[in-house]
């Protein structure tokens, strides 16, 4: 096997460090209201990440319980996530 072959089998992805929707969530539960979507695209932006191939990326949101905000769709994501988190 190619390392292309490898590269699309199975890509690289982004995953945050600590996950991002923990951050997010521990940040406004501090501040105690909710985070503006320039707020949230900020921590985004200077969150810590890494590249990791996809299926590393699936394994680590196994063993972790929850799943990951997607960095693209950060806003939406959160948006989402808030309405389980924020009960």
């Amino acid at each position: 096997m190619t390392n292309n072959e490898v590269e699309v089998d199975d890509p690289l992805c982004l995953v945050f460090t600590p996950p991002l929707v923990a951050l997010l969530y521990k940040l406004e539960k501090e501040r105690g209201a909710p985070l503006t979507e320039d707020e949230v695209l900020k921590i985004r932006d200077h969150a810590v990440c890494m590249n990791v191939l996809y299926s590393e990326a699936i394994a680590q949101e196994k063993a972790r319980g929850f799943p990951d905000l997607i960095a693209e769709n950060c806003w939406e994501d959160w948006q989402e996530a808030r309405k389980v988190l924020f009960k």
